[in-house]
């Protein structure tokens, strides 16, 4: 009996994974592999295909850091191919700011890091967003 236990120990111990709200235009491929990528790293996805404009608006990011998706998790807005690595960062250190933007489409960044860009890796800065508007360098890739 104690064996048969045993895996329905292991599943209730799993931790549901973090919930995200993803706003997109509805045929672009690059969102679905940024999409991806986050339910890898364990958040659960919803997807909104309505474009992402009026809600990054409403959501208080300015236009000029804006890319092609936006996302909603733990209170923060997450703009553009933000690595999850970050996002968890984000979640766990939660600094007093709006978010997390990768303004553009930076390639070689999540989701934009696919066969078509044959492994091209340009250096880009993930950006916290201050409740002003201003910004500092979270963290740098190369």
């Amino acid at each position: 009996m104690g064996a048969l236990m045993l895996p329905l120990a292991g599943m209730a111990a799993t931790p549901k994974g973090i919930d995200m709200e993803v706003w997109k235009d509805p045929s672009c491929g690059c969102c679905k592999d940024w999409i991806a990528l986050m339910e890898q790293a364990g958040f659960s996805v919803r997807v909104s295909d309505i474009g992402n404009k009026g809600v990054r608006a409403r959501l208080g990011l300015p236009a000029s850091l804006g890319s092609c998706h936006t996302a909603r998790v733990g209170g923060y807005v997450v703009e553009g191919h933000v690595p999850a690595r970050e996002i968890k960062r984000l979640l766990r250190d939660k600094p007093d700011a709006l978010g997390l933007t990768v303004p553009g489409m930076k390639v070689g960044s999540p989701g934009m890091d696919g066969p078509a860009y044959q492994g091209r890796k340009d250096p880009y800065d993930v950006l916290l967003v201050r409740r002003d508007g201003s910004t500092s360098v979270y963290q740098s890739y190369a």
